[in-house]
């Protein structure tokens, strides 16, 4: 009570019922307490009613440097630290709904349906970096090289992933910082700035390939009417026609995701169902880890794989996704952080959701590998040649090398027309869904390790220029087997890229001084 006593020495308002939650959350979040000469600048909400008043983060800044405020402890369990505390200063901006919080239903129950309805969209947004046009090509790839006999390794790094996202999850539910935000506190500035660069690279690797693979989608279902150079140029305004789905709302948005992710598990679906494989082998793939007679093609492939599961800048993008803050209404969920329990249960039911949209998006991936597996493995290019006629492929007995392109065509030819054009539009929505988190990733990346805040346009004629102009021109000289043919190239930019996320997101969320008793545990 001490602790409330000084809070009321330097507070205008606070509705007394409340005081207590009112202290542990503004102690816990800024770390510091204004001294009695020194008027608040921001009023903020905690609770249901209570309003604390305090300070500017700014002005904490310079009085911190004069010593003119007093450090306070934390309250019981949760990790009090100045690198922690709430953003509050006057130009804070938003960038992903921060005015439009869901409400999480009260319920006494261990578990609850409508919560996890409630805390449903997060997670779903990110698995979707986990289905974007680069992993499509790696899982068309690997069925076509090693058949069935690296499903384990895509299993075994979809869960690695999750655990990876789990963490990241963690970090922002607790803290109420996301994983850019925590380097930009933690790291100096050099360091900082080259990590901002790895994962920038990271970024704009994983943005061309989803400009390939939008171009590519919008080749087949043209018929080739729309030149692949076109196709490119078209990403540029999609993207912003998608972007502006803004303006309806933080649920919609979630649902339109949702409905992306649903049209590319019923068109790789029914290729799965039409090719038909041999389940048992699926099943074997998947459980038995081991790659008999694989040649260093498949070596090649199964590190690709990893690269184009487990992408970097997607921990950033999960943190900033689900960070909640008790005491302002800059969050998605409407999480009291104040309270140990409700942050527990948040990341609980972050975690059933992650698994859940994860495990949707191994299916879907599992479809293409089994789909290539069972009509490409062991195919030589005269083989194919002879079921396609498509004049791109040479006619020799070399093992065929199939892209996204010439995978399409080839299901069009094996299966019927409507295979092709059912794939390109689950190709399609790949391009879209992933371009559109991409985004957003880029901008909290952007605005976490600089303090920058960008427009979203802005951000998006950024990365976009940046990835459109090799692209464009790979696109307009070459073949599109050199275009598509990139996206070996960056899953494995992908792969190298790794360190930059896993290293932070492992080291913050292992601080009892960041996470308190929220902290990483054997």
């Amino acid at each position: 009570m001490a602790e409330a006593r000084k809070w009321t020495d330097t507070t205008s308002q606070c509705d007394h019922l409340h005081l207590n939650e009112c202290v542990s959350a503004a102690i816990r979040l800024s770390g510091y307490i204004t001294t009695p000469q020194h008027d608040a600048t921001a009023s903020v909400v905690c609770g249901s009613t209570a309003v604390v008043t305090i300070m500017d983060e700014d002005r904490i800044e310079e009085m911190a440097s004069n010593r003119q405020v007093e450090e306070l402890p934390s309250s019981s369990g949760i990790a009090t630290s100045e690198n922690t505390r709430l953003s509050l200063s006057k130009n804070n901006k938003t960038t992903y709904f921060t005015e439009e919080r869901v409400q999480i239903p009260i319920n006494d129950n261990v578990f609850s349906f409508r919560k996890l309805w409630a805390f449903t969209g997060p997670g779903f947004l990110m698995s979707i970096a986990y289905l974007d046009p680069g992993n499509i090509e790696s899982d068309l790839q690997s069925g076509t090289t090693a058949m069935y006999k690296l499903l384990w390794l895509l299993l075994s790094a979809t869960i690695l992933g999750l655990v990876m996202q789990r963490l990241s999850a963690r970090l922002g539910v607790v803290t109420g910082l996301h994983l850019a935000e925590m380097c930009y506190r933690q790291y100096p500035k050099i360091p900082r700035l080259l990590l901002w660069i790895m994962v920038e690279i990271a970024i704009i690797g994983s943005d061309m390939q989803e400009v390939i693979g939008t171009a590519t989608a919008l080749l087949l279902l043209s018929n080739k009417v729309i030149p692949l150079w076109a196709g490119v140029l078209i990403t540029v305004i999609d993207t912003f026609t998608f972007l502006a789905l803004d303006k309806y709302g933080l649920r919609k948005l979630e649902f339109f995701f949702g409905f992306l992710i649903s049209v590319m598990a019923v068109t790789f679906g029914y290729e799965y169902v039409v090719a038909a494989p041999d389940q048992g082998q699926v099943m074997k793939g998947m459980f038995f880890p081991w790659c008999e007679n694989c040649d260093s093609t498949a070596l090649l492939q199964a590190v690709g794989i990893i690269g184009a599961v487990i992408m970097p800048h997607n921990l950033y993008l999960h943190s900033a996704l689900v960070k909640g803050y008790c005491i302002s209404v800059s969050q998605s969920r409407d999480v009291d952080r104040a309270k140990s329990d409700k942050v527990k249960e948040a990341n609980m039911y972050f975690f059933i959701e992650a698994s859940i949209a994860l495990f949707i998006s191994f299916i879907i991936n599992v479809f293409v590998v089994a789909v290539f597996a069972h009509g490409l493995f062991g195919r030589t290019n005269q083989d194919v040649v002879s079921i396609t006629y498509i004049f791109e492929l040479c006619k020799n007995d070399e093992l065929v090398n199939v892209d996204i392109y010439n995978g399409g065509v080839f299901l069009g030819c094996a299966f019927g027309t409507a295979a092709m054009y059912i794939w390109a539009v689950g190709i399609l929505a790949a391009g879209q869904s992933s371009t559109m988190t991409g985004t957003y990733s880029g901008q909290f990346v952007m605005e976490g390790f600089l303090n920058l805040q960008w427009s979203r346009w802005k951000r998006v004629l950024f990365t976009r220029t940046i990835a459109i102009t090799p692209t464009f021109f790979i696109a307009y000289y070459s073949e599109i087997e050199k275009l598509t043919g990139m996206n070996d190239i960056l899953n494995a930019v992908m792969s190298l890229q790794l360190p930059f996320a896993l290293i932070p997101t492992i080291a913050f969320t292992s601080s009892p001084k960041i996470m308190g008793e929220f902290k990483n545990g054997l």
